[in-house]
């Protein structure tokens, strides 16, 4: 049997970036020191067997996944990431599982340059917790307070496949080894949007962001409360996934408008600020699409691609309820 000291020393210790963390996995605490003139952004998301993932899950795309999900989040405030932690709890210390796991989990820091510096394991259920650390300069950071009257609304990438995968996995709709392929791609291993992020928080080009992970509905609508504003959504402007889109229209419009585990982004930005997030997306080789616009009557109101209103019983994901 594995110790526990022999297994962090085994799968997740590494060589320590040069210039990143002044002191790494080994001692009781991790040691960052901040660029300066730079602000620290910090978050922590945790993946539980049975709730957030199939039990028996591919350990690689499990690794990749739980660090996405947090590396989505310092893109929506526009930060870049620089180190993150991992406290794991398992059933049994399984090698192969282990060997999988951190490979996918470190082939995404790589991608990212970003470093493990601690953490913690213990037996117990398979839950996975990860606290990411980045850097933004002061007053650059996307808040979810910050949407104003007049600001379009954009979204990054493609909405609804990961939706659409949990649906053909559980049954709900009749998919396709290709198409199941193509959808499962989005659910198992998402790509956060950590430079569009970043390069709208650096050019100040956007108001406000979230980062779409329970549903673009719930998720905007977490900026609608906190700028006191509201906003109308162009549900048939929302851009499918290419699963999703071969799919009826009423499909469509539910799983992108409410779908879940996209971890793409949701922002707001000036009018006059079109042509220049059409170029930093490009930039960065991400496609954004206009989806709305933010109003001050407050609420959230669905309409079609001719402006009609829709009558949609849409729910986001809820970690307590769904």
């Amino acid at each position: 049997m594995i110790s526990e000291f022999d297994l962090i020393k085994e799968y997740f210790q590494r060589p320590q970036h040069p210039g990143r963390a002044t002191l790494g996995i080994g001692d009781d605490c991790a040691l960052l020191t901040p660029t300066p003139g730079m602000q620290t952004a910090i978050s922590s998301d945790m993946l539980v067997e049975g709730r957030h993932f199939f039990a028996g899950e591919d350990a690689y795309r499990l690794g990749h996944k739980s660090l996405a999900v947090n590396l989505s989040d310092l893109a929506a405030m526009g930060a870049r990431p620089v180190g993150f932690t991992l406290a794991l709890a398992m059933p049994i210390a399984d090698r192969a599982w282990l060997a999988g796991f951190s490979q996918g989990l470190f082939a995404l820091a790589d991608a990212f340059n970003i470093e493990l510096i601690g953490g913690d394991t213990t037996k117990g259920p398979l839950t996975i917790c990860i606290t990411v650390f980045g850097e933004l300069r002061p007053g650059q950071a996307l808040r979810r307070n910050a949407a104003r009257a007049g600001d379009d609304i954009w979204v990054s990438g493609t909405l609804g496949d990961a939706r659409l995968a949990l649906a053909g996995y559980r049954l709900e709709q009749t998919l396709d080894a290709a198409a199941l392929h193509t959808a499962a791609v989005r659910m198992h291993t998402p790509v956060p949007r950590v430079e569009l992020g970043a390069v709208l928080a650096e050019q100040g080009l956007a108001h406000a962001a979230v980062d779409i992970s329970d549903g673009l509905v719930g998720d905007l609508g977490h900026i609608l409360a906190m700028s006191n504003v509201g906003a109308t959504l162009n549900v048939d402007a929302l851009p499918p996934g290419e699963a999703l889109a071969t799919r009826a229209p009423e499909l469509r419009r539910a799983f992108t408008a409410a779908g879940g585990d996209d971890y793409e982004l949701c922002f707001t930005a000036p009018v006059s600020a079109r042509a220049a997030i059409i170029a930093a997306a490009g930039s960065v080789a991400t496609p954004v699409t206009r989806v709305g616009s933010i109003e001050a009557a407050p609420g959230l109101r669905l309409v079609d691609a001719a402006g009609q209103p829709l009558d949609l019983q849409l729910a986001s994901f809820d970690h307590f309820t769904s």
